[in-house]
């Protein structure tokens, strides 16, 4: 969907950059150390994507600063590949994240099993062929009897180790560096709500690993003027004034559910994000004459197209995320289920 609609001064920002020139190389480094110097850590490097950031960070701890490996990626010669990761946080979440550290010359090590991974299970696949571990906080991944990230820095510390956190959606940009990580990845164009990039920020020595990467693979996913200033201006903005907090979300929400559940053959309740993040959404259990498979194709059909988060659609229930969403959308959405269900 193209992710978050960005504010006007953002669109100012990458309107800025698109009109002057600038040496690449000085603003990555200093739109970086500003952005460093607003989230508190030590060093910060805009990205094109967070899938990109995953690639060269893990291209980064491989090679460890060194410009040999940077222009040779792939040098067979090159043994410290390894990248645990427990099992369970091993997902697609439009691309697998397995394919992500192979792009950075990775091998994935899965610790633990699909429903379980404990610090026993993380620790007892650390070898001397470890690079890092990787963590994955993402409501794709799974949340029931996982490690958590303080336990995954103890382990990563204990070994001498760096520990990266995906924390794409995520959005708090300050716990998961406080916690210990040597290097964080956000999206820029979710929670943050800027245009189409990433942010690494943690460690300088490890963030000045993943910047050499622009030598090498990371010249293949470069980012340009225009979003760097864009993101920069949107982290700023994000730091004022934060995202919509879950007792927000679940007083919108009330009066939708409430309408919802007023057509024959739907069933609608506020519900918190699976993850455990400070997200309310309303989720929508389908009967009677209609599959909710059925109901979602026909509102993605409508004009204008609603799209729904489908990940329960196999038992009855979509739900939909209000977050983008203002108070006349979602009568439109109401009206659009009613048309729906009466056929």
């Amino acid at each position: 969907m193209g992710v978050s609609t960005v504010s006007e001064k953002t669109v100012s920002a990458q309107r800025f950059g698109g009109e002057h020139f600038f040496v690449m190389e000085e603003l990555s480094l200093k739109t970086g150390e500003y952005l460093a110097d607003l989230l508190n850590v030590e060093d910060a490097l805009v990205v094109s994507s967070a899938s990109a950031g995953i690639a060269q960070s893990v291209a980064a701890v491989i090679g460890r600063g060194s410009l040999y490996h940077a222009l040779h990626p792939y040098d067979p010669h090159i043994k410290n590949r390894e990248v645990i990761i427990p099992k369970g946080h091993n997902v697609d979440y439009g691309a697998p994240v397995e394919v992500m550290v192979t792009l950075g010359g990775g091998r994935l090590v899965e610790a633990g099993y699909a429903n379980m991974c404990s610090a026993e299970h993380l620790e007892m696949m650390v070898t001397e062929q470890t690079a890092a571990v990787l963590y994955i906080k993402s409501h794709h991944a799974v949340q029931k009897s996982m490690i958590s990230v303080s336990e995954a820095v103890e382990i990563a510390k204990r070994h001498h180790i760096p520990l990266i956190v995906d924390a794409a959606a995520e959005e708090d940009l300050f716990a998961y560096v406080e916690a210990g990580a040597d290097l964080v990845i956000y999206s820029g164009a979710k929670a943050i709500e800027g245009p189409s990039s990433g942010l690494v920020i943690g460690k300088k020595e490890l963030i000045s690993w993943v910047r050499l990467q622009a030598k090498g693979i990371g010249r293949s996913m470069k980012i340009g003027k225009e979003n760097i200033l864009g993101l920069t201006e949107a982290v700023e903005d994000y730091l004022i004034n934060g995202s919509e907090d879950g007792e927000s979300m679940k007083a919108r929400l009330s009066p939708f559910v409430d309408s919802l559940n007023t057509i024959d053959g739907i069933s609608a309740r506020v519900v918190r994000d699976a993850a455990g993040r400070d997200i309310y959404r309303a989720s929508i259990e389908v009967s009677g004459n209609k599959t909710a498979e059925e109901v979602t194709r026909l509102l993605k059909d409508s004009d204008p197209a609603v799209y729904t988060r489908e990940y329960q659609v196999n038992n009855g229930i979509f739900e939909c995320d209000i977050r983008s969403v203002n108070e006349k959308e979602m009568a439109i959405i109401a009206d659009r289920l009613k048309q729906i269900m009466s056929r």
